[in-house]
């Protein structure tokens, strides 16, 4: 297996559908995450083995930065090319991806803790291999199915 390296995240186009997700990479290529993303509250800790990404899109959800997490196939070049991000944390270390948003390898599994409202935007994590893929939305709680909050200011 090939060594690889942290690859900071540029900016990407995101539209949020009635069917999923649609993020546009810098080099103009789509991808669609299909599905309502579950809620979550607390810890996410995703299956071992599987390419997990977090999305966390700006406060008009018409924009994000994408990270992949312990992504160890895909080349630094496309990676770079098509915006994406990616940090390699080693068992035991946590590493902070956005303000509120941190994320630790146990095992061979990626736990992801994250608050929306510190983020400033919503926060998804998508969980994929060649058998399928899951995607989750972290919500604070007390928060209605838009993510905003039901506490009066």
């Amino acid at each position: 297996m090939s060594v690889r390296n942290d690859v900071s995240p540029d900016t990407l186009g995101v539209e949020l559908t009635e069917d999923g997700i649609v993020v546009e990479y810098t080099d103009g290529r789509e991808v669609f995450y299909n599905g309502i993303p579950k809620k979550v509250q607390d810890t996410l800790r995703t299956q071992p083995g599987k390419l997990v990404q977090v999305l966390v899109t700006d406060p008009t959800e018409t924009e994000g930065v994408m990270t992949y997490v312990n992504d160890r196939k895909t080349h630094d070049e496309i990676l770079e090319s098509s915006g994406v991000g990616r940090v390699i944390v080693e068992p035991g270390e946590e590493e902070e991806l956005f303000p509120g948003v941190m994320v630790r390898s146990e095992g061979y599994a990626v736990e992801v803790d994250a608050d929306p409202e510190i983020a400033r935007g919503r926060v998804f994590v998508f969980e994929e291999d060649e058998l399928g893929e899951r995607s989750f939305e972290f919500v604070n709680e007390g928060s209605d199915e838009n993510g905003e909050s039901d506490a009066d200011d």
